[in-house]
C-alpha cells in the first residue's frame, strides 16, 4: 500500500494516500454519526441503528490506514510528520469522539421516546 523510498521513508504520494485516507474515511464516519443522530431525533431508530454501523465501518477504514502507518513507520522516524498529517489524525479523534457522544445521545432519544 505504501511505496518506501530508497532511504527507507514513505514517499510523499504515499503519505499523500495516507494522510486521504484518514480524513475521508474519518470526515465519513463522523458525518454518519450525525445523520443517525437526526434519525434518532425524528424517532426512527433502526436507521439510526445502520447509520452507525456505516459510521463504525468508515472509522474501522480510518483506524486500519492509520495502523498501517504505524507499522510502516516501527518508531523509527521513516514517516515524517507535516501539519496536514497532524491535521488528519485530528480528523480521526474527532469522528471517534463523535461517534462515542452520538451513540450516548441516541441512547437518550431511546429512554425519551419510551
Amino acid at each position: 500500500m505504501f511505496k518506501v523510498e530508497s532511504s527507507g521513508e514513505l514517499s510523499s504520494e504515499s503519505l499523500e494516500e495516507i494522510v486521504m485516507g484518514l480524513i475521508i474515511n474519518s470526515g465519513n464516519a463522523r458525518s454518519l454519526a450525525y445523520k443517525a443522530l437526526s434519525s434518532a431525533k425524528a424517532g426512527n431508530f433502526i436507521e439510526a441503528e445502520m447509520l452507525m454501523e456505516n459510521s463504525r465501518e468508515a472509522l474501522s477504514d480510518a483506524h486500519k490506514v492509520q495502523t498501517k502507518m504505524i507499522e510502516a513507520d516501527m518508531g523509527e522516524g521513516k514517516i515524517k510528520v507535516s501539519l496536514i498529517l497532524v491535521h488528519a489524525q485530528d480528523h480521526l479523534m474527532n469522528a471517534m469522539l463523535a461517534r462515542e457522544l452520538v451513540a450516548e445521545l441516541i441512547d437518550l432519544h431511546k429512554k425519551i421516546n419510551q
